[in-house]
């Protein structure tokens, strides 16, 4: 199967806290913001498949398992025999949720620009990756690029989740990387908070100026619980947040993003696509877990009206 969305980056074993603050209490399931997205976009209707590098370990197995069953490609998926697949923990009190990440020297932030596949990016309509697919190594940042080259080279447009984590990166780097690769993007999903985090403007519309004066066509600005802004096409439409009940938001920006591109290779317009996209997010916040709560396409529909 040729993918229509190819997704690369690093996935991630989640451990995911139930029960409340101070509970000893873990549900194990499946994360990575590139990987979430991959799934977010298959349970939307698309092809999807996957690039990275897992461990030689029983938490690798399990992923391929998980993408098997929710026919996402992983045939171009490498296996790193002398490194981890990534695990983190998500925690729970009233000031939200937090991670605890496990994951320097995992297999994913060995993977190097060698390691692409050239004619599967290039048979592609979309490629999709993260600000962390580009912070967790300085090989995985290269063949984040590189995959960038190749996907212009093709024809394929390039989707950019800016995802932030000052963690894994110096703001300065940060942002230089994510300018640069805001600027060879043709379709930019970034969060408000991760602008305002890179000390870009504060302003809505001064985000969407800036941004879009570096290149993409198509931005669609993530507000959390003030909905979004689509900008395309020369306009500005903002969507309202879709009501729903959260209990835990890990992977919520994720799924968004997924679901956006499943729409856009169906062939809805950004602003219909960011429509569904949102509600899609909305109810992925009504569960636990990064993938377990991601939202069936018959289910979102039928939350549209």
């Amino acid at each position: 199967m040729q993918p229509d969305i190819i997704a690369y980056g690093e996935p991630m074993v989640e451990f995911n806290q139930t029960g409340g603050a101070g509970s000893r209490s873990y549900l194990q399931g499946f994360g990575g913001d590139t990987s979430n997205a991959a799934i977010a976009a298959a349970r939307a209707g698309a092809r999807v498949g996957y690039l990275t590098a897992l461990g030689d370990d029983a938490y690798a197995r399990l992923f391929r398992d998980l993408w098997a069953a929710e026919g996402v490609d992983a045939s171009r998926v490498r296996t790193d025999a002398e490194a981890p697949t990534a695990v983190y923990f998500v925690t729970h009190d009233d000031r939200g949720h937090h991670f605890s990440f496990f994951r320097k020297g995992s297999a994913a932030s060995r993977y190097r620009a060698a390691d692409l596949p050239q004619d599967y990016i290039q048979g592609a309509k979309i490629l999709h990756l993260s600000g962390i697919s580009l912070a967790i190594s300085d090989s995985a940042c290269d063949a984040g690029f590189a995959a960038i080259e190749m996907a212009r080279a093709g024809g394929v447009k390039v989707s950019l989740d800016t995802n932030l984590r000052l963690k894994l990166w110096p703001k300065a780097r940060a942002r230089a990387v994510l300018t640069e690769a805001m600027r060879l993007c043709d379709l930019c999903l970034p969060s408000y908070d991760d602008i305002v985090a890179l000390d870009g403007p504060t302003d809505p519309d001064a985000i969407l100026d800036w941004i879009g004066g570096l290149g993409p066509s198509v931005i669609v600005l993530k507000r959390g619980g003030e909905g979004a802004i689509v900008s395309a096409g020369g306009r500005r439409t903002r969507l309202a947040p879709h009501t729903c009940k959260p209990v835990d938001a890990t992977g919520a920006g994720d799924c968004f993003g997924g679901s956006f591109l499943a729409r856009l290779v169906a062939g809805d317009d950004p602003v219909a696509a960011a429509r569904y996209a949102g509600v899609a997010a909305a109810l992925s916040t009504e569960g636990y877990g990064a993938v377990e709560p991601i939202p069936q396409a018959a289910r979102v529909r039928a939350a549209m009206g």
